[in-house]
C-alpha cells in the first residue's frame, strides 16, 4: 500500500502536469484568435464559434462573450462531470478570457486560406491540450453528452447539428464567404484536436488468426518488443463447416511498426488472416515504454 505522503506528492505532481496543460492550452487558442481569426471575422463551431460569431455582430469584446457564453457549460459540467472538471474548467476558461484581454498578439497574416487553416490549428491544439489537463475551453462536448443521454442520440449528431445552426448564422450576420472559409477553420481544430486527443503515435490494434501462432506470438514478443493476449477460438471452412482449433494472437502497435509486423507475419505465414484496426488511445501495457525500433 502506498504511503500518504507520496499519495499527496503524486497528486501535486499530476496537478501540476495538468495545470501546464491547460496553461499551454490557454495561450495557444489565443494565439488562433488574436493572431489569425478576429482580424479576418473567421469563427469556429462550438461555444467559442458562438463567442466569435457574436463578438463580429455586436462589437463586445471576446473575453466577456467567452465567460458569459460559458458559464452555462460549466454548471452544466458541475453536474455531469463533477467538481474537480468544472473547477478546471471555470480557470481554463478565466484564463483564456485574461489572456484574450490583456496579451497582445501580432496579426501573421491576411491570406484568408491561411487564416483559416493555422487559426483552426492553433485554436485546436489549445482544446485538445485543455483536455489532456482534464478540462475545457469550448463546452459543446458537455453539453452534447447530456443532451444524448436525455434524448436517446449520439453526441457526434449533436454536435454536428449545433455546428450546422452556428454556420447557417454565420451565413445570415456575415457572409456566405466567411462562413465557408470558418467550416475550413472547423475542419481544421476538429483535425488538430483529435490528433492531440489521440496522441503522437497512432495506435492499430492487430488480430492475427494462424495455425503457426507459436511463432508468431514469439516474433511480437522478442523483434517488437510489445505484448499480447491469446484468445481460444475456432475457425471454420468449407461446405460442411469443418473447424479446427487455434489461437487468436491481438497486439497493439503503432502505424510506423505494422508494415514491419506484417512482413515478419508474411515470413512466418503466408496464410495468416489479419485483421487491422485503428485505436483511439491507450494505457498500461508496453505501449509507452519502449522506444520505436526502425
Amino acid at each position: 500500500m502506498p504511503n500518504k505522503n507520496s499519495t499527496v506528492k503524486s497528486r501535486n505532481i499530476s496537478f501540476l502536469k495538468d495545470l501546464i496543460l491547460i496553461t499551454l492550452g490557454i495561450f495557444s487558442a489565443s494565439f488562433g484568435f488574436k493572431g489569425f481569426l478576429l482580424t479576418n471575422h473567421f469563427i469556429d463551431g462550438g461555444a467559442t464559434g458562438i463567442s466569435l460569431l457574436l463578438t463580429n455582430v455586436t462589437k463586445l469584446p471576446l473575453a466577456f462573450l467567452l465567460i458569459i457564453i460559458n458559464i452555462p457549460f460549466v454548471l452544466l459540467g458541475l453536474r455531469v462531470m463533477g467538481k474537480t472538471f468544472a473547477i478546471k474548467t471555470a480557470f481554463a476558461i478565466s484564463g483564456l478570457a485574461a489572456v484574450v484581454a490583456f496579451v497582445p498578439f501580432p496579426d501573421v497574416t491576411s491570406d484568408n486560406l491561411l487564416v483559416a487553416l493555422f487559426g483552426g490549428f492553433f485554436l485546436g491544439a489549445g482544446i485538445g491540450l485543455t483536455i489532456r489537463g482534464g478540462a475545457v475551453i469550448d463546452g459543446t462536448e458537455v453539453l452534447a453528452i447530456y443532451l444524448s443521454k436525455r434524448l436517446g442520440t449520439t453526441i457526434g449528431d449533436i454536435i454536428i447539428a449545433l455546428n450546422a445552426c452556428i454556420f447557417l448564422a454565420a451565413t445570415y450576420f456575415l457572409s456566405v464567404e466567411i462562413a465557408l472559409y470558418s467550416m475550413v477553420t472547423y475542419l481544421s481544430a476538429s483535425k488538430t484536436l483529435d490528433f492531440f486527443l489521440e496522441g503522437f503515435e497512432e495506435y492499430m490494434g492487430v488480430t492475427i488468426i494462424s495455425t503457426e501462432h507459436a511463432a508468431i506470438k514469439e516474433m511480437i514478443q522478442k523483434e517488437l518488443g510489445r505484448g499480447f493476449t491469446v484468445y481460444s477460438g475456432k475457425k471454420g471452412y468449407g461446405k460442411k463447416g469443418e473447424s479446427e482449433h487455434v489461437d487468436i494472437v491481438y497486439t497493439i502497435v503503432t502505424r510506423l511498426e505494422l508494415n514491419r509486423l506484417n512482413n515478419a507475419i508474411e515470413q512466418i505465414d503466408k496464410e495468416a488472416f489479419v485483421v487491422m484496426s485503428s485505436v483511439k488511445d491507450t494505457k498500461g501495457g508496453m505501449i509507452k515504454q519502449r522506444p520505436l525500433k526502425h
